[in-house]
């Protein structure tokens, strides 16, 4: 993919993420781990967060999970061509993990 063509799939994909607006308290939950446990998955709540700083709300974003940040850095590495896309995912995927463990034994992450 060329460059201009990864730029306008980011720009579309920021585009979507800025336009849907989700519920800060949905109805039913889609988490199969949190149906059958009661408690949050690494990722539950993310995709709230990634529409959220879409928008610059910061602050909600972090509520609804605390590695937001970082996951909207990793999809939108998924345009670079670099070296750099390989190490960030590397270290995403290690803080999700670490973060998982943290949310499941620790009530108030």
């Amino acid at each position: 993919m060329r460059a201009a063509g990864r730029t306008a799939a980011a720009a579309g994909l920021f585009a979507a993420l800025r336009a849907i607006s989700l519920p800060a308290a949905p109805r039913w939950r889609l988490c199969g781990f949190h149906w059958l446990t009661g408690r949050p998955c690494p990722l539950c709540g993310l995709t709230r967060g990634l529409c959220e700083l879409a928008k610059g709300h910061w602050h909600a974003a972090l509520h609804f999970n605390l590695l937001s940040p970082l996951a909207f850095a990793m999809v939108f590495a998924l345009f670079w061509a670099s070296p750099v896309r390989a190490r960030l995912w590397t270290a995403g995927l290690a803080a999700f993990a670490a973060y998982g463990v943290c949310r499941i034994f620790l009530p108030s992450v």
